[in-house]
């Protein structure tokens, strides 16, 4: 049984419920990550005994499931997406919104699917885009390969901003830090084509970066949509 299916305990004195012991845990998470949360901290933030909280949530694994899904309240879509192009680019999108909104999240996207009513919900708005426009295994495929990418692209995200919060050193800081080593590599003639990249490439910002990369992948899966194999 699912902690969704599971019914919680009888109203008691002092109020808590599943959505108060999420929220809590949410702001402990985004205070300091997946490692600020515990049961126990849980309950101190809600004044309440730290057995109380197994009567609605028997482990820390239930809770981060329960967090999961109430993150993905916010990347449901608000209007019913017009086809299925921009239902995965509102996927991606407000999944990495959501993200930059709550760093944890990159922590628990991908494995095993998500069984929560808002991440089913989520998942039935993005496939339903697709109903009609190809076979069901094609357009899993589909969605696979989109969620792929944006859930790399977001963890390599929050991972250069978790850097720069452990360093205190910004993109271009951390650059300059470092362009004397690179600098003296790339003098050596050992690598041209990383040198080239150095020099001539463009510098973009995260969104772009973002935005260009989805734009490819939807590129490739539409291609896939109109010309299936044979």
């Amino acid at each position: 049984m699912t902690v969704w299916d599971r019914p919680e305990p009888p109203t008691r004195p002092a109020p808590l419920d599943r959505d108060r012991i999420v929220a809590a845990a949410i702001a402990l998470a985004d205070e300091g990550g997946l490692d600020a949360v515990s049961l126990r901290k849980v309950a101190a933030r809600l004044d309440a005994g730290p057995m109380r909280l197994y009567g609605y949530i028997s482990t820390k694994q239930e809770l981060f499931d329960l967090m999961l899904d109430a993150v993905y309240a916010e990347v449901l879509p608000e209007e019913r997406p017009r086809d299925w192009r921009e239902a995965l680019r509102v996927l991606a999108v407000r999944t990495r919104q959501a993200a930059l909104r709550h760093p944890w999240l990159a922590d628990l996207l991908g494995g095993r699917p998500t069984l929560g009513p808002n991440a089913l919900a989520v998942s039935e708005a993005t496939l339903s885009a697709l109903d009609g426009v190809t076979d069901v295994d094609t357009g899993m495929r589909a969605v696979e390969t989109v969620s792929a990418y944006y859930i790399g692209a977001i963890r390599r995200e929050v991972a250069n901003l978790r850097a720069e919060h452990a360093t205190g050193l910004s993109k271009h800081d951390w650059q300059r830090a470092h362009g004397p080593h690179v600098t003296n590599m790339l003098a050596t003639g050992r690598y041209p084509a990383l040198a080239k990249a150095v020099h001539d490439g463009a510098d973009v910002d995260s969104e772009t970066s973002f935005a260009t990369g989805l734009d490819w992948v939807l590129d490739a899966v539409a291609a896939k949509l109109t010309h299936p194999p044979s």
